[in-house]
């Protein structure tokens, strides 16, 4: 219930519009957590503010004398009010246009339309995120989800990130990239819903294998596509780099450079190739057996991936592992015990049609959010994440979600 409204002067030469409100009823005697109805503590000596959205460019203030009440459950806390979270500062309507905006823009650009200090908006974001999570179940009805990993600062700083497959959003996300993490997400899970699922899609590593063979083990593991031919890529660009070094080391520098600078013509996608390296390309495939050996070697493996059924694909793996095994370059023929290693899970991806390219989406928007919000800590970039990737933005105020 508003009481009065004044302007005051703010102290920089300008005036704030000042709303003196109060609670109607018995509202003011609830817990600020739980919403509990509970007994009165004391009173506010003097009267708290909470900023409210602008009203054209005057800053406005609700003004109200506060109360404390005695939660059996909580303790001592400040009693809830109708306009504003609990812990805030700033209203709900402010609160959830500064986290509609910052889906939109960044935290720093948030922070000068709003006049508010920056970490200002990531607590905000932190807070409306909790409110809305606790009023959603995001792991119910999940059946495929795809699990990656993601560094948000150098020093071997991740994210472990789950993403399901059915709708694109972002589920779950926890600190460090280990079984411990991973086993964090199986226990919010829950195990009657761990049953339920019915495929995984991830990289190479064991952990994940482990964890998920463990706590899901009804669920088919797919090896993400992306990676494979990752791996591919890589022991390409390791032939490329070993030729190059033992033709700088005998002496054939200027043959040297002309291997080095045929780096794009080998590792992109043969349809976006463009004309100058496709001549690159015929020139090694004239002159250069081994380094187009392993190219083709790359182009093979990406073939198992693009095969129009399971069998098709069964064989040129089969093709693939052969020829890996028998041709002479040393990472090619590590890289085909690898293959053989998770051979079955490659299939399965293949079987499936699953990769991770929902959960790459998501980590990409992570990168781009690291870039926007650089500084966070781990929690509040996760807090992010949820809000722009896990379905949590709230609708402006005054509109329809």
């Amino acid at each position: 219930m508003i009481e009065s409204v004044d302007l005051e002067p703010d102290g920089r030469g300008g005036e704030v519009l000042i709303a003196r409100v109060r609670p109607k009823g018995g509202v003011g005697s609830r817990c600020s957590r739980c919403r509990r109805r509970c007994p009165g503590y004391d009173v506010s000596r003097q009267p708290r503010r909470w900023r409210g959205l602008d009203l054209g460019t005057t800053q406005v203030y609700l003004q109200a004398t506060t109360r404390r009440v005695s939660c059996p459950e909580h303790g001592v806390v400040v009693a809830a009010v109708p306009w504003a979270r609990a812990g805030a500062r700033f209203t709900t309507a402010f609160e959830d246009t500064a986290a509609w905006l910052v889906c939109h823009a960044t935290l720093s650009v948030v922070a000068v339309l709003l006049r508010i200090a920056w970490r200002s908006v990531s607590g905000i974001v932190t807070r409306v995120v909790t409110e809305r999570a606790g009023a959603v179940d995001r792991l119910a009805g999940l059946r495929r989800i795809g699990i990656d990993e993601i560094s948000y600062r150098k020093g071997q700083r991740y994210l472990l990130v789950v993403t399901c497959h059915d709708t694109g959003r972002l589920v779950w996300a926890g600190k460090d990239r280990t079984k411990e993490t991973l086993g964090r997400f199986f226990d919010d899970l829950g195990t009657e819903r761990a049953a339920a699922l019915t495929h995984v899609s991830a990289d190479g590593a064991e952990f994940i294998h482990n964890v998920v063979a463990e706590r899901a083990p009804r669920a088919v593991l797919c090896l993400d596509p992306f990676h494979v031919v990752a791996w591919a890529t890589k022991a390409l660009d390791d032939v490329r780099r070993g030729l190059a070094g033992e033709l700088r080391r005998g002496g054939r520098a200027e043959e040297a450079a002309t291997i080095k600078n045929t780096r794009w013509a080998l590792l992109k996608n043969p349809r976006t190739l463009s004309t100058d390296q496709r001549s690159t390309l015929a020139g090694i495939q004239a002159t250069n057996g081994p380094l187009y050996r392993a190219y083709l070697l790359k182009e093979q493996l990406r073939a198992v991936f693009q095969a129009r059924d399971l069998a098709s694909a069964r064989r040129l793996l089969t093709g693939w592992l052969a020829w890996a095994q028998r041709c002479r370059l040393p990472a090619f023929v590590k890289l085909a015990k690898t293959i053989t290693k998770y051979r079955q899970l490659i299939l399965n991806a293949v079987e499936h049609g699953l990769s991770n390219a929902r959960s790459e989406a998501t980590n990409t928007h992570l990168r781009l959010l690291t870039r926007r919000s650089y500084g966070l800590s781990p929690e509040s970039l996760m807090a992010m994440a949820d809000l722009t990737r896990g379905g949590l933005c709230p609708p402006l105020p005054g509109r329809a979600a």
